[in-house]
């Protein structure tokens, strides 16, 4: 691995991994990329990319390598499974994991590929899509600081606040406590606007009048215009933002942390997800509340 230009591998180009790869292609890197849908991965190879057959042949072919997947079963199965990132790895390799996943399966997958001598960073990253794209991401990261610090330049070409937040793990736990705030902002959103629609408020205008003030939040400022313009167009699915909470629950027993108003969001993102709403983005959260007082918060003409 040079220092200034490793050559990276990127598994995994959905709505967050696509625009990340090719915010590294932007920025100069020589990339290889595996997917399992062809579209995307035809899509980086137009930008510049370089295309590979499986996971084992991205490590074969990169110094680095960053997976972006959906939870912790993929991550484990395309890092330590069969035809995988670890049977084409090689020692002084990095795995920078950019998935949201649990935090105990990153420290277990960290301790296996030690045995070969690769390192790992757990790196979840906040921002959704935008964020994405626009390089603008919170990147969360947990590991050695030694290797955190070779790979600064690496984060700095798709987020903008990066911190290291403690060892193996520690990004996945810090991912969770954000997971968490941000579902809980916006039940909160939702309980309040259908509220004020209901006694007749614009809630255009009421967004404008509490965002400067103590409740104003950068979720309200992202959420509420694409509620009221009714547009649920996933930038991050419900679907997922229900595995995050069902890993903030998860991790929490293991810990013996009670988290009453977490179980609470669990049950209604589970809701939305039995009425067919898991692939909507989050901000749809609101659809459960406008169906028990039977209105929508809607642009007012």
């Amino acid at each position: 691995m040079t220092e200034d230009r490793p050559r990276i591998g990127f598994i995994g180009l959905g709505i967050m991994g696509k625009p990340m790869a090719r915010n590294l292609l932007k920025a100069g890197y020589t990339l290889v990329v595996f997917n399992r849908s062809r579209p995307a991965l035809e899509e980086l190879v137009r930008d510049g990319a370089q295309s590979a057959r499986s996971a084992r042949e991205v490590a074969e072919r990169s110094d680095v390598v960053i997976t972006m997947l959906p939870n912790s079963p993929d991550v484990e199965t395309v890092i330590l499974g069969e035809n995988g990132v670890i049977e084409g790895a090689h020692a002084g390799m990095i795995i920078i994991d950019m998935s949201s996943i649990e935090p105990l399966v990153s420290q277990r997958i960290a301790a296996e590929l030690a045995k070969s001598g690769v390192e790992f960073l757990d790196a979840p990253v906040s921002g959704g899509e935008p964020g994405a794209i626009q390089g603008t991401l919170a990147i969360m990261v947990g590991g050695k600081e030694a290797i955190f610090e070779k790979c600064r330049p690496i984060f700095e070409a798709m987020g903008k606040t990066i911190v290291r937040v403690g060892n193996v793990g520690a990004g996945g736990f810090a991912k969770l406590a954000n997971q968490i705030i941000v579902a809980l902002n916006i039940v909160a959103l939702s309980e309040a606007f259908v509220l004020a629609k209901k006694a007749g408020l614009d809630p255009e205008k009421l967004h404008q009048a509490i965002a400067g003030g103590l409740a104003g939040s950068r979720v309200m400022d992202a959420k509420i215009p694409m509620i009221i313009n009714r547009n649920f167009t996933p930038g991050f699915k419900i679907k997922l933002h229900d595995k995050d909470i069902n890993n903030a629950l998860t991790t929490a027993a293991g810990l013996q942390v009670p988290l009453p108003l977490t179980s609470l969001v669990k049950q209604i993102l589970s809701a939305l997800i039995a009425d067919g709403k898991g692939e909507l983005d989050h901000g749809a959260i609101i659809q459960f509340h406008e169906q028990l007082a039977k209105i929508e918060v809607r642009k007012d003409n």
